[in-house]
């Protein structure tokens, strides 16, 4: 599952099994509809799922989370 920031600052989230892959069917244009039209910026989030139906559930939750929600889960620091 992973987030990504588009070149007008909207996010796209989405589910894959290979994020470099991913990342680069975006850049080139044949990642998805919202993506080619927006553009990507940067890559703001991934969070590892093993089980397919947990990460479609996981997505569908992060989608309905606000920008400012969405913007604290990617500013989350972990110390030591």
């Amino acid at each position: 599952m992973y987030i990504l920031e588009c070149q007008d600052s909207l996010y796209y989230t989405g589910i894959t099994w290979n994020i470099e892959t991913r990342i680069e069917q975006h850049i080139s244009g044949l990642g998805s509809k919202f993506t080619k039209k927006h553009g990507i910026k940067r890559l703001c989030y991934v969070e590892e799922i093993p089980n397919l139906l947990e990460a479609r559930e996981r997505e569908k939750q992060l989608k309905d989370f606000s920008r400012k929600k969405k913007e604290a889960l990617f500013n989350v620091n972990i110390t030591l």
